[in-house]
């Protein structure tokens, strides 16, 4: 479940923005020379100067994720573990300034953050997850989608706009249609049972699996009694050519390994397959009906 953030903790978060909004920002010389004597020299007074210039871009990019159920100073904490990650990371020799190069490293922190703790399930496993997990609403908005369910207008462009298919920003919407819900949780106000108690049963009954288990024994002696019916070479070509799951072996290679051509290798199999329709007729009766063949 989502954490909750007391009134205690919403002060203290007011408090540290207003405090990082008084330190002053930095130019790009002035950044380039504390992260060059962080980097050769470790100069940690270096290292707190250039971080602490860029608190307020952790307490503003925290901001923009508050929609998400998750406490802000939580939110806050977790930018600031970007926001070292991005300082022990950063080549001042690039060109690049260390605030842009900062963003995103706070971003992915917070993302990653929220996307471990939103929910007790695992949610944005994949990188066409996550984009749908943090665009989702924003685009349902940018067309005025606040409905209940996606209009299949809307899957479509959600798709288009994410690259992803309509199946996954179907399931993605159902995903965050509503909060974790407890199967111990009662049914109802007056009891009557839980929501695991309603949950349907898809595994095979006792009786189904034991039937499933001796209908595939028997089939496979069928097959075995059926393949002592083919000569040596016969069954060869059969079992690489029907009986492997992996790895099916070529027309080609089998010519080589019984020294005939790839055409001779098929002619064989027909006749093989042939001579086994045969013997399961003789066996069980049809084997179509069977499931056999």
């Amino acid at each position: 479940m989502p954490l909750t953030e007391t009134e205690e903790f919403q002060t203290a978060t007011r408090s540290y923005a207003r405090q990082t909004m008084r330190i002053p920002m930095l130019g790009a010389e002035d950044e380039t020379d504390l992260a060059r004597r962080w980097r050769v020299n470790g100069d940690e007074a270096a290292l707190h100067t250039l971080t602490s210039a860029y608190l307020r871009l952790v307490v503003a990019m925290a901001s923009k994720f508050r929609n998400y159920g998750l406490p802000t100073s939580e939110l806050v904490q977790e930018g600031n573990v970007g926001l070292m990650q991005a300082a022990a990371r950063f080549d001042p020799e690039r060109g690049v300034r260390f605030s842009t190069y900062a963003a995103w490293w706070i971003r992915a922190a917070i993302q990653d953050y929220i996307l471990r703790n939103w929910s007790i399930v695992r949610t944005g496993t994949t990188s066409a997850q996550k984009s749908l997990f943090f665009n989702l609403r924003r685009l349902r908005a940018k067309i005025n989608d606040t409905g209940d369910h996606l209009t299949r207008a809307t899957r479509t462009f959600v798709a288009h706009k994410l690259r992803v298919s309509e199946a996954e920003v179907e399931a993605m919407a159902a995903r965050m249609s509503g909060p974790d819900r407890s199967l111990n949780a009662p049914l109802g106000e007056a009891g009557g049972g839980d929501w695991q108690d309603v949950l349907p049963d898809e595994a095979m009954t006792p009786d189904v699996e034991t039937m499933h288990r001796r209908d595939g024994e028997a089939r496979v002696r069928w097959v075995e009694a059926a393949l002592g019916r083919l000569n040596e070479r016969e069954r060869l070509i059969i079992r690489e050519r029907r009986l492997e799951e992996d790895n099916v072996v070529t027309l080609e290679s089998l010519g080589r390994r019984l020294g005939v051509s790839k055409e001779r290798v098929r002619q064989i199999e027909q006749g093989a397959m042939e001579k086994l329709r045969r013997a399961l007729l003789d066996l069980v009766g049809d084997p179509v009906a069977a499931g056999l063949i």
